[in-house]
């Protein structure tokens, strides 16, 4: 039992020193974009199959709508982006519950977004969702470090792109917006 603990803690520690590390080359501009042409659609369903052990036990859903959509950006770094929104949406969502997400193509922009039937978010939850550390729903707390929201912002806008949060009538909503790029 305690053997278990440890390596638990361990993962936590790891992945938050992990990502303050991430975060701080980013915002530093330390990493330098390799940018390249690789399937975006592809790697959001990898996403989501390496993410079964969180969905599963929940029983939750997903509706999905992606156009096939070739990115010329940073494959890695993108790969960050994905796997921290559906998570979020995966932790947030209730048992039961269903994930929303599209992906489309058109001549300007790539358009991702994710949606859950969640609690949504408060007005100052909104205001500080992307600030490192911030986490609102305490209740949580032990699944994150508040670091998630922060990196995917980063990211995005290192590739030029946007990240927008709505509330919906259940749940919310983010999106994220990419030039397209030949």
């Amino acid at each position: 039992e305690y053997i278990e603990k440890i390596l638990s803690n361990t993962k936590r520690l790891s992945s938050l020193v992990n990502n303050v590390l991430l975060l701080s080359k980013i915002e530093n501009q330390q990493i330098q974009p390799h940018r390249e042409t690789y399937d975006v659609t592809e790697q959001i369903r990898e996403t989501i199959v390496a993410l079964e052990p969180s969905w599963s036990p929940k029983n939750v859903e997903f509706d999905v709508d992606m156009d096939e959509v070739e990115y010329y950006g940073t494959e890695s770094m993108m790969h960050h982006v994905w796997t921290n929104l559906l998570g979020n949406a995966i932790k947030f969502s209730p048992d039961g519950g269903e994930i929303k997400i599209s992906l489309h193509k058109n001549q300007s922009d790539v358009v991702f977004s994710i949606a859950d039937n969640g609690p949504g978010l408060s007005e100052q939850a909104k205001k500080h969702l992307f600030d490192k550390f911030y986490q609102e729903d305490t209740s949580h707390k032990a699944e994150g470090n508040g670091l998630g929201l922060a990196l995917v912002k980063q990211i995005v806008m290192s590739e030029e792109g946007s990240v927008e949060v709505e509330n919906l009538k259940e749940g919310c909503r983010f999106t994220v917006r990419l030039p397209y790029r030949k």
